[in-house]
């Protein structure tokens, strides 16, 4: 039986952003592909990490639980594929506030998933503007894709400047637990690529999005990995959201 891995990754002062580099086995996102995408510069007792999200609303981020776990603040960057550089498309936003799944473990990362509130409700654009909840359970082998500025490989130490986005398939809870074991529970997905395509260290909270008639639906939230690596043909895992929509809607009332 294979471990979990967090993907938290931790931001020094000064960034190193690798030119050209991808999300493990994917590719670069258009501008405005992904307008609901939300990098997240996550300040703890322990220094400064970095997570993805997604607006759920003009106030509202969704991300891991690890992410808000023990955080004091929050720096926000909505509208750009690009983490630095200039952008007249990029809006950046500073909050403290957050909610965090009462049942999260960190230790098997049950109930991995949280919530930022936007001090103030943030204006829609092309670039800026939210994603759909799901209605239905995620059904097993379909194409997916998941959304991250995380590392390119296991070689990396730093984060990807650009978008990156890789495709998956979903898998089914059984084929999972046989990499994981019984740690994999229903309320997580987990989602395979053709080689070594997934997420890695930085992509955590990031999106796992599934396409249906043309609108993006957020099926997952980037949550572990492998211990034997981003490389690995190990299949990447996430929260499944649909299992905690009625906590999302408690919380953020919509």
């Amino acid at each position: 039986m294979k471990f979990l891995t967090f993907l938290l990754l931790c931001v020094p002062p000064a960034l190193t952003l690798p030119k050209g580099s991808r999300i493990v086995g994917g590719s670069q996102a258009r501008v405005g592909q992904f307008p609901f995408v939300a990098a997240i510069y996550v300040t703890k007792s322990g220094g400064t990490y970095f997570c993805g999200g997604v607006l759920l609303s003009n106030q509202w981020v969704l991300t891991a639980g690890q992410c808000v776990d023990g955080a004091t603040s929050f720096r926000i960057q909505l509208g750009s594929n690009i983490l630095e550089g200039t952008d007249p498309n990029r809006v950046t936003l500073a909050t403290a506030s957050f909610s965090l799944h009462p049942s999260y473990n960190p230790e098997n990362l049950e109930n991995d998933i949280g919530l930022i509130k936007l001090r103030l409700p943030i204006e829609f654009n092309q670039y800026i503007s939210a994603i759909t909840l799901p209605s239905s359970f995620t059904p097993d082998y379909i194409s997916v894709t998941a959304v991250g500025w995380g590392q390119v490989d296991d070689f990396s130490t730093g984060l990807s400047n650009n978008l990156d986005s890789v495709t998956l398939t979903t898998i089914s809870h059984d084929e999972c637990q046989l990499t994981y074991g019984p740690q994999i529970t229903n309320d997580m997905l987990c989602a395979a690529g053709n080689y070594n395509e997934g997420i890695c260290n930085g992509d955590m909270g990031g999106a796992l999005i599934q396409t249906v008639g043309g609108t993006a639906v957020h099926v997952g939230i980037a949550s572990f990995r492998s211990h034997n690596g981003c490389e690995t043909t190990d299949p990447s895992g996430f929260t499944r959201t649909i299992a905690y929509r009625e906590w999302i809607r408690n919380v953020t009332q919509l």
